[in-house]
């Protein structure tokens, strides 16, 4: 009785952590460079401060990576034939989340920190990750293209690097930092998050603010 009592408990307790996060709207009056002054600044960082992200940062840099903009069924970033085939996660040192564009939410994927995922594999790591805050991984999910051709390989590609490239512009303009990196551990991920075959993480962002 006592065992499963506290099997209730712990199971409770998981349940209670388990929680989607609703973000609050993106702040459009945000202070910001310029599109060009963005564009002449923005360098790749590879160094980042403890400071952690806030509800309010992390729906802005979401929001800018490929949030809702005109309607429902448009996005910051294009994508083929408006497919809205990337898929965005979100992963902290607490828990892994997918943005859900249209509701600006952050859906709860698992508990705890699995950044050294995003660092890459056993033969090669990128440590530097894991300073950063927050990492956005990029999700090729060809089930929304119905084909995984060689042009929808192509496309998604293209699409991934159009989603980096926002984070990317936005970090600079906002006094945050990153770098668009390719390497991970794929396999790892897709285990992680449950994805299928037709599903390929293909680039990530590690987010922070620079370390002084």
């Amino acid at each position: 009785m006592k065992a499963l009592l506290m099997t209730l408990a712990l199971t409770m307790g998981m349940n209670a952590m388990a929680q989607d996060i609703q973000l609050p709207k993106a702040d459009m009056k945000q202070k910001s460079m310029s599109v060009v002054q963005a564009l002449n600044t923005r360098h790749s960082v590879r160094e980042y401060s403890s400071r952690e992200l806030n509800n309010q940062e992390l729906s802005n840099l979401c929001w800018a990576a490929c949030g809702v903009t005109r309607d429902a069924d448009h996005r910051t970033a294009p994508t083929a034939m408006n497919k809205k085939e990337i898929r965005l996660y979100v992963f902290n040192k607490k828990a892994v989340y997918e943005y859900q564009p249209v509701s600006n939410k952050l859906k709860h994927i698992t508990n705890g920190d699995h950044r050294n995922l995003v660092a890459g594999g056993k033969g090669f790591k990128q440590d530097f990750v894991m300073q950063a805050p927050v990492s956005l991984v990029m999700v090729i999910d060809f089930e929304r293209f119905g084909s995984q051709n060689e042009q929808a390989q192509m496309m998604g590609c293209v699409d991934a690097g159009n989603v980096s490239e926002n984070i990317n512009l936005y970090c600079q303009a906002v006094g945050l930092c990153t770098v668009p990196r390719a390497t991970m551990d794929v396999e790892g991920i897709r285990k992680l998050l449950s994805l299928s075959s037709k599903q390929l993480p293909i680039l990530n962002n590690p987010v922070g603010y620079p370390k002084k």
